[in-house]
């Protein structure tokens, strides 16, 4: 069963059809739309914060959703896929991205439109990731623009998270 937990007088709020695996973590001042999964052992915790999630956005296993006291909020768009521990802290992330294994977003960094942000990359505090290109490395760094192909696979990983939480559901 998942967590979910006041803290400092703030409840989670959610959209309609969301799923929280066994062992996710929402905790505070997260708001959440529609259609949205947060899956085993991930945590969202607005304790500190808020946190801002738009609709069909899924947050993979392991993964970290967090933000700094009175300083950096976070803010994710819809169709988003935040990928296996990977964390986003205190950052904003657009529509339309992939958020590969293990990245890491640090403060006030802000991942535009119909980007990818590539497994194990860190992006530093305060980068601006252009919309539509693809970031690598550690620093991450621009390496190039993303394609139809990977425009796909954004999309693609984004529908199927809900349809995978439906076999959860039986």
């Amino acid at each position: 069963m998942a967590i979910i937990k006041s803290v400092r007088g703030f409840t989670p709020k959610f959209g309609k059809n969301c799923f929280f695996a066994d062992g996710a973590v929402i905790v505070g001042e997260v708001t959440m739309g529609d259609n949205c999964t947060v899956w085993f052992n991930a945590v969202v915790r607005g304790d500190v914060h808020s946190i801002t999630i738009g609709d069909n956005t899924n947050i993979q296993d392991g993964a970290v959703i967090h933000c700094t006291f009175q300083k950096a909020k976070t803010v994710i768009g819809s169709n988003v896929s935040i990928a296996h521990k990977a964390i986003a802290h205190g950052c904003t992330i657009e529509d339309n991205v992939l958020v590969g294994m293990g990245a890491i977003i640090m403060d006030d960094a802000v991942i535009g439109e119909g980007s990818v942000i590539a497994a194990g990359a860190i992006v530093l505090p305060k980068t601006i990731v252009e919309p539509g290109s693809i970031y690598a490395g550690i620093p991450a760094k621009r390496i190039k623009d993303v394609g139809e192909e990977m425009k796909e696979v954004i999309a693609r990983t984004a529908r199927n998270y809900p349809m995978y939480a439906e076999w959860f559901k039986e």
